[in-house]
């Protein structure tokens, strides 16, 4: 499995330009440090670390009080004329979170551009959102954000969370999405009277190496937007907080430990929507994400939230940087090849590709498998499996289920050992089980020699499924322990997560409440 032979889209100085496909992952960071850099760190750890750390909470508790004070007898549903006092208290705790901030090694805040007034542009769109320290511009502009409810019962924080006026998504209530929505369009419409409303429409992290799909909650309301960019123009990224990558309290003393930590907020001009624009939230989302993208010079690439799904997955074949499933996904997405994928259409899927016994497809014969008309998307997802002009629809179904399921390794090893097992003992050979391996990663190359002699102990020169859940059981880290790849495999930076769970939340700091169709609201508006 490889990447298509094509070029990824980006806009740089106005223009459309070709990338090469071996991009970096969003999703993932790495960080490599010299000796010297390590010996810093390890000053700085004994150092200045419990120093500003001791400070920051020192900082946040001193907020506490004023937050208090001004939230008291305040209406969650209403605005009020704001009194001279609480109008004090904004300063006060605009001023302790800017001493915490500067505790922390951010010195200067460089601001470019004019911020817009709430009546010109009542929601503020950020990007790229890549770690929790995007909050410093929501502190020095107290705007509102979106949040997950539970937030607000959270001891200090929460009562600081409440003092910016959020908008608050519950899990427990499934008509949330749409009531946040509502909510955040009868804020957008009352011409500035409620804060600004501050939005990172990509909803996850990533290491800024791109800016992947906006999700279209911030368009819906079809008013107009203020774009802000976000930058960390720094020697050493220790912001970035990615699905694999450092964790958080990683980031956080890495940083900490670092003399001094650039930051740049960027004001873009108001961008209004045309009427079409006002009708289509998604084309909103796109254009919008044009615009910044092109004063970032990153590349726009259509990968989501769902996606890092992939990158968040752990066992035995959590995936390598590299991997083409990430590509693979947004295809069969684009495609509408992914929704409503269930474990019987994967069996379904299964048996047609069984039924070919290993029949290669051109690419006109996929097209017809796949029942879909002869377009680019298709002769690219053609592309990540073809090998001298065919491919095999196998693989195809085994990368399927991957994105679909990526919590469920074995289940889809198991489903791949159904279409490739021999009849007779349900076995595979050594060829088939590099094939299995290869395209559940996602990558092109996987030495599975040693593997597959370490696991045929008996030397039948083939295995069955239980021999593999039995090996696997004893040996988790295989791929590593036998050099299966050229390359380790980096760690997931979050906990770990359950085979069975399918929604991870965000790894940003605000809630994503875009509906789950937003088309529906595209056509109530029409």
């Amino acid at each position: 499995m490889r990447f298509p032979n094509r070029k990824l889209r980006t806009v740089v100085d106005g223009e459309d330009a070709g990338v090469s496909a071996h991009f970096r992952n969003p999703f993932v960071h790495e960080l490599r440090f010299t000796p010297l850099q390590k010996l810093k760190i390890a000053v700085m750890t004994v150092t200045l670390f419990p120093v500003r750390l001791l400070f920051a909470a020192f900082m946040m508790l001193l907020a506490w009080p004023f937050a208090f004070v001004a939230t008291v007898g305040r209406s969650e549903d209403a605005v009020e004329p704001l009194s001279w006092w609480r109008w004090l208290v904004d300063l006060v705790l605009k001023a302790i979170m800017r001493a915490m901030w500067f505790s922390g090694g951010f010195h200067w805040v460089r601001v470019k551009g004019r911020p817009a007034l709430p009546s010109e542009a009542p929601i503020l769109t950020m990007a790229p959102h890549s770690s929790y320290f995007d909050a410093i511009p929501v502190t020095m502009t107290m705007a509102s954000i979106v949040m997950k409810a539970e937030s607000k019962d959270i001891p200090v924080w929460g009562t600081l969370i409440k003092f910016i006026r959020p908008v608050f998504v519950s899990r427990s209530d499934q008509d949330s999405r749409r009531k946040t929505v509502e909510e955040i369009k009868r804020r957008a419409c009352s011409d500035g009277e409620w804060p600004q409303i501050m939005i990172f429409p990509e909803g996850t992290c990533t290491n800024r190496s791109c800016l992947i799909a906006f999700k279209p909650g911030a368009f819906i309301p079809g008013v107009p937007v203020q774009p802000v960019l976000l930058r960390y123009p720094n020697e050493m990224d220790t912001i970035s907080w990615t699905w694999q990558g450092p964790g958080a309290f990683k980031i956080l003393w890495l940083t900490l430990c670092q003399l001094h930590n650039s930051v740049e907020i960027e004001y873009l001009p108001t961008y209004t929507p045309s009427e079409e624009e006002k009708k289509d939230p998604a084309l909103f989302a796109k254009n919008v994400r044009r615009i910044m993208a092109k004063a970032l010079g990153l590349r726009i690439i259509d990968y989501s939230f769902e996606d890092c799904q992939l990158a968040m997955a752990k066992g035995p074949l959590r995936l390598p940087k590299h991997t083409c499933l990430l590509e693979f996904a947004r295809l069969v997405r684009h495609l509408g090849l992914k929704a409503g994928v269930t474990d019987e259409v994967l069996h379904e899927e299964a048996s047609r590709a069984r039924e070919l016994c290993g029949s290669r497809l051109d690419v006109e014969g996929f097209s017809q498998y796949l029942n879909q008309p002869m377009t680019e998307a298709v002769q690219d997802v053609f592309s990540l499996f073809e090998e001298h002009g065919k491919m095999d629809v196998r693989e195809y179904v085994i990368a399927l289920s991957v994105v679909c399921r990526p919590f469920r390794y074995l289940e889809t090893i198991k489903l791949a050992y159904r279409m490739f097992e021999a009849q007779e003992d349900g076995a595979v050979v050594e060829d088939e089980l590099a094939v299995i391996l290869k395209t559940a990663l996602g990558i092109g190359d996987f030495a599975v020699c040693d593997l597959f002699r370490a696991i045929d102990c008996q030397d039948k020169g083939k295995i069955t499924f239980d021999d593999f859940c039995r090996f696997l059981e004893d040996c988790p880290d295989f791929v590593e322990q036998y050099h299966c790849l050229s390359e380790p495999i980096p760690q997931p930076s979050r906990e770990s997560t359950s085979p069975s769970e399918s929604q991870p939340s965000t790894n940003g700091f605000c809630a994503d409440f875009s509906p789950r169709d937003p088309s529906t609201h595209s056509k109530k508006q029409n």
